[in-house]
């Protein structure tokens, strides 16, 4: 009774924390003439309901794809349409065509913002519960925080209920698929997962760890064929390992090193597909909590200039601060940092090998969490309008140097603006003590 009485707090509380950052403001909002992600996915209420089903992804007289056309799979279509047919009954004036471009209303942001909450409760936050509630080897207690830290991770709370999305929903369906593969339903998680990728395509970020993994199983059954799959994956160690040894933790990190894969090479990335691999980030949390939390930080972080457009940091400081603070006391993050228990051993070593002076490791990550947080202080007082960056060019990049006390070794901070986006990209280095760059 104990352990759901705390698990309904946690869900609550997550729950808590997205309506008060849904009444703040949201992208694009009064900025005319293409506004911003809310009014695409009024605008794609609007055409769903009102244009028959083979006028959806074509352009038209009464489609004009250059203002926010459907460039989601059918699922997304679809949920836009249901959401538009509950919108006809409460006002009309919200979906109709054309003349309900840019509509902007307190009861309509309400209702968009419920859609987003609703759709949260059906998909996302059972999958998490649930997902947390099967893990094994691990207490009562762990399988309680893993479900709040999960929940309270600021990224996907300020994406969808800040800036306005729905990625709760495919990375909803992607978490049942794990659920379904993992315990071998592997029927049901495939299909959720066939769901996941028809509502965004940007799921296939975690379409090779589900192929390998599936297909691994095939393999221990007995099935032929290795050779030409073993060829098309020689580029692909995580993949193959996964394919050869089929493991649920092993299932858990290629999805982490696979979504990493795309982010980091894909030719076209939004700030916010960072969300792809932070879910299975989130998946490992009570593995390896100290780079978890260090990763899901970063990830929040790198969207912070969009965050800013749309007028959200107090939503993005209060939400990081409430996610750091349920991490640090339900993991004990920063109890487990050598080389060895973060399972770095075999790097460092490598690394060693042709770097012999590579010994500042430890020393990386002992102040790591301090780095995180003056990054957050600094970027605060140089974002736009500040007397240090007033005037600098589009696209700059703002580099903040900081040395560690007593030693020769510091942290590098670099945050690059595009003109289209705004995207963020945060850098590592270590420079020499001292240097600094503002540009």
């Amino acid at each position: 009774m104990e352990k759901w009485y705390l698990m309904t707090a946690a869900v609550l509380l997550g729950l808590i924390v997205r309506w008060t950052v849904s009444l703040n403001s949201y992208s694009g909002a009064g900025k005319p003439p293409m506004f911003g992600d809310y009014e695409a996915q009024r605008h794609w209420q609007e055409i769903t309901f009102n244009l028959p089903i083979k006028q959806w992804y074509f352009n038209s007289s009464d489609n004009n794809l250059q203002y926010w056309g459907l460039d989601y799979p059918p699922l997304t279509a679809y949920h836009s349409f249901l959401c538009a047919y509950v919108a006809k009954f409460i006002n009309p004036d919200w979906i109709a065509l054309h003349t309900s471009r840019g509509y902007e209303s307190q009861a309509h942001k309400l209702f968009m913002r419920a859609t987003v909450l609703i759709a949260d409760l059906l998909i996302y936050i059972p999958a998490v519960v649930l997902y947390c509630c099967c893990l094994k080897e691990i207490s009562t207690k762990k399988k309680i925080a893993s479900v709040l830290c999960i929940l309270l991770y600021p990224g996907l709370i300020l994406i969808d209920y800040g800036h306005f999305q729905y990625n709760s929903v495919s990375l909803g369906f992607a978490l049942w698929g794990v659920l379904g593969v993992s315990y071998d339903w592997d029927l049901l998680g495939s299909l959720a997962f066939c769901l996941a990728i028809n509502y965004k395509q940007m799921e296939l970020y975690h379409s090779l760890p589900f192929f390998c993994f599936l297909l691994g199983k095939c393999f221990k059954k007995g099935l032929k064929g290795k050779g030409f799959c073993f060829t098309f994956l020689s580029l692909l160690p995580a993949c193959i390992k996964l394919t050869l040894h089929p493991s649920p933790k092993g299932f858990r990190f290629t999805l982490v090193s696979c979504a990493l894969s795309f982010f980091l090479f894909s030719f076209q990335v939004h700030e916010k597909s960072i969300l792809l691999v932070s879910l299975p980030v989130c998946l490992v949390l009570s593995e390896i909590p100290f780079m978890s939390t260090w990763f899901l930080l970063v990830s929040t972080f790198s969207m912070l200039p969009l965050l800013l457009k749309d007028e959200l940091l107090m939503p993005s400081v209060v939400t990081v601060m409430a996610f750091f603070i349920a991490c640090a006391t339900s993991f004990s993050i920063f109890e487990k940092t050598s080389e060895e228990e973060l399972q770095l051993k075999c790097f460092s070593t490598s690394v060693r090998k042709y770097f012999t002076c590579f010994t500042f490791l430890p020393r990386i990550i002992q102040h790591l969490y301090f780095w995180k947080l003056l990054s957050w202080f600094l970027h605060c007082h140089l974002r736009e309008g500040s007397p240090l960056v007033a005037g600098a060019p589009a696209g700059c990049a703002i580099s903040v140097v900081s040395a560690a006390g007593g030693g020769s070794s510091g942290l590098t901070l670099g945050l690059q603006a595009s003109p289209r986006s705004s995207a963020a990209a945060v850098s590592a280095s270590l420079p020499p003590r001292g240097s600094s760059n503002i540009c």
